[in-house]
């Protein structure tokens, strides 16, 4: 069981930065993949970015690539989205997912855990 509370969400205009914070509770972080979705409203629930459970290996949705940057401390249970370049697009729910499939899933259901979101908002 993981239990994952995310921080950092706010208010921000276009061209701004945010970073996100998720913190793990629970055995065996280092384990999981962990990952960051996103939910606008009247829309799915959409991919962001993961990072693996060794750290190297991450994986960006095509419109946050070069903007956004994933990072985990596994000695902290923490992994961290740090936003850049902030666009209203990016206007939000933003969730943090854990998952223990094969490699590093892009849709929901490769995530096992998942925490109770922050909002993100960007104005123009």
């Amino acid at each position: 069981q993981v239990q994952l509370v995310e921080s950092g969400g706010g208010l921000v205009q276009a061209g701004g930065s945010l970073r996100l914070s998720c913190a793990a509770s629970g055995r065996a972080f280092s384990t999981y993949t962990m990952a960051w979705f996103r939910q606008a409203p009247g829309k799915e629930r959409e991919f962001v970015a993961a990072i693996a459970w060794s750290g190297p290996r991450t994986q960006y949705a095509d419109s946050v690539k070069g903007r956004f940057t994933i990072s985990r401390d596994n000695a902290k249970n923490t992994v961290a989205l740090q936003m850049n370049s902030l666009k209203p697009e990016d206007t939000a729910v933003y969730y943090c997912a854990a998952g223990r499939q094969w490699g590093i899933p892009t849709l929901t259901r490769g995530y096992d855990y998942w925490g109770q979101g922050t909002q993100v908002t960007v104005s123009s």
